[in-house]
């Protein structure tokens, strides 16, 4: 039996995406898979006892060592801040190609502070920093020196003792450009160097509350319960920086949805499954509630989600419990059916992400294929016609042909880069002034624009012609040869419409992060922890694959 590919028409709206969820496919679990036979070592350690120093974190495989700088500051509580444009952070990390020397760690210890505004070297492949949640350090802190765990309540509503405020690569502030290492077969899927520094610094957060707690009182002091740290993960608040990514790497966004469609594909047409197979699926099934009934989010759209995703899973897992035979053929096609007709979205795509994990053998090959040479399609074909332009938009993107741009509720909001805080924001065209400044990301709109003026050009005409003729439409013209060979390479939404939610374009991205949980603060911005449950350093080598459900 041939299952089809979902519908892009489907899976790219909005309202689809904002409902993915983490799965085997997700950039930080593959990263544990790939890392897990490498030797982890902590090189350097050498922190006073207010915990402000330099450390330095190592994986090391064979000849190649990645190797996690990290230094820790002094700095005032009002000189703390989660924003962009701030200047100081109670501590700063870069992972560096190879074993640092003592020049190289003077060198990065007058630039990595400084992050944007310092020179980093080819040796540096990322580079990133994070502040404390004071309240729960300190809390941490007190409890180990006095001979006590802390407050696991306390512990759970936070979930993480730094936050990071942003993690670069590729080239950015003298960093490695990509094209050093892309063929390096350990890094070989999307952000696997950033999920490697993310991961290092959850480990250096765990010993230096362990080193302070120590300092403070050696005679009573405590470790912090290894259960307890694996139920910590590193906090991070991502705003609307994040959105504009999604839309500016269509073959990127293609290969990660893609990915994931194939998978469920060959998933669905598996003809039987064996008894390890279905104890996987059900016992990460069952133990997934843990992962929802703990959930916390005071945001009401999030709420209600939440509260529609825990109603439905146990209507699903009563089924599979009491009614399904995984006996039948292609049960797992049988299992997709019922949910597509049953469930709501964020449960279809929950179960979508569960139903992967008993199949390394279908996922772990797709992981390698979610990269992308992005530049490789970058060139706009010249040589094809108006007439094979206009073919492509009508149809790849006959539902965003239905928008009514006319209307001011399908073109209310508009996105720009705020020049105070250096960031994507995003305002109502009709309340507020700026719109002039708008960025290119209202490509359904631009789409429209297109294929109007495609209609009234004569057929035949060379591309290199039409676009000389109407060079601001480049952009535009260049994602609809794009999406003729990526599918999946087009959000099929209107990303500046009324009712346009733009957390939605977030959680997607964060989902193949690989972020458990989404905190959302408002439609704008979202709080989210990574590598919560995950094993440590040194447990790496007997990870279990399931440990997102078993935690």
């Amino acid at each position: 039996m041939e299952v089809k590919l979902r519908n892009p028409k489907d899976i790219m709206k909005l309202s689809r995406l904002g409902s993915f969820h983490q799965s085997k496919l997700s950039f930080l679990r593959s990263f544990l898979d790939e890392f897990k036979d490498w030797k982890y070592n902590r090189d350097l350690f050498d922190l006073n006892e207010n915990g402000h120093g330099t450390a330095v974190y190592s994986f090391q495989k064979k000849d190649r060592v990645y190797s996690l700088v990290c230094f820790a500051n002094e700095i005032n509580d009002e000189e703390r801040s989660d924003r962009v444009i701030a200047t100081k952070w109670d501590a700063a990390f870069t992972l560096h190609d190879g074993v640092p020397t003592k020049e190289d760690l003077s060198r990065l210890r007058n630039e990595v502070p400084r992050q944007e505004v310092g020179r980093l070297s080819y040796k540096e492949l990322t580079l990133s920093r994070a502040n404390k949640s004071i309240r729960l350090f300190n809390h941490v802190v007190d409890s180990l020196s006095k001979g006590n765990q802390p407050d696991l309540k306390l512990l759970s509503k936070v979930g993480y003792l730094y936050r990071t405020t942003a993690v670069y690569g590729s080239g950015k502030f003298g960093l490695a450009d990509r094209f050093r290492i892309k063929n390096r077969k350990e890094i070989n899927g999307p952000f696997r160097l950033e999920m490697m520094l993310v991961y290092l610094v959850r480990q250096f957060t765990f010993d230096q509350v362990n080193h302070v707690a120590k300092s403070k009182s050696p005679k009573t002091a405590v470790k912090l319960d290894n259960k307890i740290c694996k139920s910590l993960g590193i906090g991070n608040s991502t705003g609307l920086g994040m959105a504009p990514f999604i839309v500016n790497h269509p073959t990127l966004l293609n290969n990660w949805i893609m990915s994931r469609e194939i998978a469920l594909k060959k998933i669905r047409e598996l003809k039987k499954v064996d008894l390890n197979e279905i104890k996987i699926f059900k016992i990460s099934l069952r133990n997934s509630l843990k992962n929802i009934t703990s959930w916390n989010t005071d945001n009401e759209y999030q709420q209600k989600k939440l509260n529609f995703l825990l109603k439905d899973i146990k209507k699903f897992i009563e089924f599979i419990e009491t009614e399904f035979d995984f006996g039948i053929d292609y049960p797992f096609n049988e299992i997709y059916s019922w949910l597509d007709n049953r469930m709501c979205y964020e449960c279809i795509e929950y179960v979508v992400s569960i139903m992967l994990e008993p199949f390394d053998e279908i996922v772990k090959p797709l992981i390698k294929k979610m990269s992308s040479d992005e530049d490789k399609y970058f060139t706009i074909p010249a040589h094809r016609t108006v007439r094979d332009l206009k073919k492509i938009i009508e149809q790849k993107y006959s539902e965003i042909l239905k928008i009514d741009f006319h209307k001011k509720e399908n073109y209310k909001n508009f996105w720009f880069i705020s020049k105070n805080k250096e960031e994507p924001r995003y305002a109502d065209r009709f309340e507020e002034n700026g719109s002039e400044l708008e960025q290119p990301l209202a490509i359904a709109r631009d789409i429209k624009n297109l294929y109007d003026k495609v209609t009234v050009t004569s057929e035949n005409l060379t591309i290199d012609k039409f676009l000389f003729q109407n060079s601001d439409l480049r952009h535009v013209v260049r994602r609809a040869f794009i999406v003729e060979k990526f599918p999946y390479s087009e959000i099929q939404d209107n990303t500046i419409g009324e009712k346009v939610i733009p957390i939605d374009m977030l959680r997607l991205k964060l989902s193949f992060f690989g972020a458990l949980k989404f905190d959302p603060r408002s439609d704008k911005w979202l709080r989210i922890c990574m590598f919560q449950g995950a094993p440590l350093p040194n447990e790496l080598k007997n990870i279990d694959q399931q440990w997102v459900y078993n935690s």
